[in-house]
């Protein structure tokens, strides 16, 4: 690329800032903006995940949130929206975190607070108490997801999760997701015994907009494990919806958890 093709030649809009990442995003922008994004299929900022999880968890205004991977800033935005006093979003994908700026730019996200950097080292050290972490599309994502869960149920008594998890039968009747898989196995964290399978990204690593992991393989939980796991450590409420297990890329569903 010759250095001057980085020069914007057009009027300022805030259409020239999304197009910094042309069919990249994931995330549609809100209907009311007129924006668009390219390929921008998912609606994360019209999300009903986070109109259920406030339902759910009670009120996000007046709230301090941890937000664990926000991609590209869509649920960021509700929950801003929704009148979160602050929101800490921590993204390791350095593209993502690029869009996550621009997102914040163009809607003055001004109570968002953008850190560059993987999660899961910031809360082996946090020792802060957050009103509610939300974990959209991360657990499926990491090589340890026990200690994932244990990390966020110290960070907070409310807590909202959208994953995909693994089921043998399901997956295996899904050719294209069930090559992905090594055999499941069974292990067990701080005495809570669990079951798991790997799985490899293969060709999702060539997308520019790749929203995935930071390794080459994940580590995805049955449902049974993750919930079990929540109730082990005092999460005394947990409401499951948006089940979706013939999702194309693998059974899914939607936690709140909350302690009494």
């Amino acid at each position: 690329m010759n250095v001057l093709d980085q020069y914007v030649m057009r009027d300022p809009s805030d259409q020239n800032i999304l197009d910094l990442f042309d069919g990249e995003w994931s995330s549609r922008m809100p209907a009311a903006s007129e924006l668009t994004t390219r390929p921008g299929t998912a609606t994360l900022f019209e999300d009903g995940r986070i109109t259920w999880a406030e339902q759910q968890l009670g009120s996000f205004s007046g709230s301090e949130v941890l937000e664990l991977g926000p991609l590209e800033c869509g649920h960021t935005y509700m929950l801003h929206q929704r009148g979160a006093k602050s929101i800490i979003s921590i993204e390791a994908n350095s593209r993502a975190f690029l869009k996550c700026l621009c997102i914040k730019e163009l809607f003055g996200l001004d109570r968002a607070h953008l850190r560059l950097g993987d999660f899961v080292a910031f809360l082996r050290g946090n020792e802060k108490k957050f009103d509610a972490t939300i974990a959209s599309g991360v657990l499926y994502h990491m090589q340890q997801p026990m200690e994932v869960l244990d990390l966020m149920s110290r960070s907070s008594d409310r807590l909202f999760i959208w994953t995909h998890y693994f089921d043998a039968g399901v997956i295996a009747a899904n050719e294209a997701v069930g090559k992905k898989f090594e055999q499941p196995q069974h292990a067990s964290y701080n005495g809570f015994q669990y079951e798991f399978a790997r799985q490899s990204y293969e060709k999702a690593l060539d997308w520019a907009g790749f929203c995935g992991g930071p390794e080459t393989q994940s580590a995805w939980l049955t449902r049974d494990s993750i919930l079990g796991f929540l109730q082990h450590c005092g999460f005394s409420s947990l409401e499951t919806a948006f089940e979706h297990p013939n999702h194309p890329n693998g059974p899914s569903f939607a936690i709140c958890a909350k302690r009494a």
